[in-house]
């Protein structure tokens, strides 16, 4: 009788256990740190694909992109895209020739409503309303949505590649 008496202390014990344990490990998971095995169930979608491999050409000492219509862009010091974006990256945007280009996982730049100048950040949304298509945006290390909703005319680019 004296082994089940301490069968039953062991039971309850290894399930305290394991429920701080559980409570410990959810409270890293909602500071995004980094996890082991990638256990995170919130995956951010990727950027598409806007270059195709035979339009990149590696010379030696050089790279040459094939892209129409692409332009260079700086980004401010905001951290809101951190840390796929930040001070000291530079990126390639091309302006995209409809909404229907774009998807969920893209980085755009967009003319702002809420503030002066434009805005750099991923497509979390494709909505549609009485005005027709928008785009939710959020920043990867933003916590809310941004609060516009981005028509394909508030978009100056899509960005194709990030410098360092």
């Amino acid at each position: 009788m004296k082994r089940f008496k301490y069968l039953g202390i062991w039971i309850v014990a290894v399930f305290i256990l394991g429920f701080f344990c559980s409570e410990i490990y959810s409270g890293f998971a909602s500071l995004r740190a980094e996890q082991p095995f990638s256990l995170s169930a919130d995956e951010i979608k990727s950027p598409g694909d806007w270059i195709s491999e035979k339009d990149v050409i590696i010379k030696g000492s050089y790279v040459i992109i094939k892209a129409k219509n692409a332009t260079w862009a700086k980004f401010a010091d905001t951290n809101s895209m951190d840390p796929v974006l930040d001070a000291n990256a530079n990126s390639i945007e091309i302006k995209p020739k409809s909404a229907e280009q774009l998807h969920i996982g893209d980085i755009i730049s967009y003319r702002s409503n809420f503030i002066n100048g434009y805005v750099v950040h991923r497509i979390v949304d494709i909505k549609q309303d009485e005005k027709g298509i928008y785009f939710a945006t959020k920043g990867d290390n933003s916590w809310s949505i941004d609060p516009q909703k981005v028509r394909f005319s508030d978009i100056k680019g899509v960005v194709i590649g990030v410098l360092y």
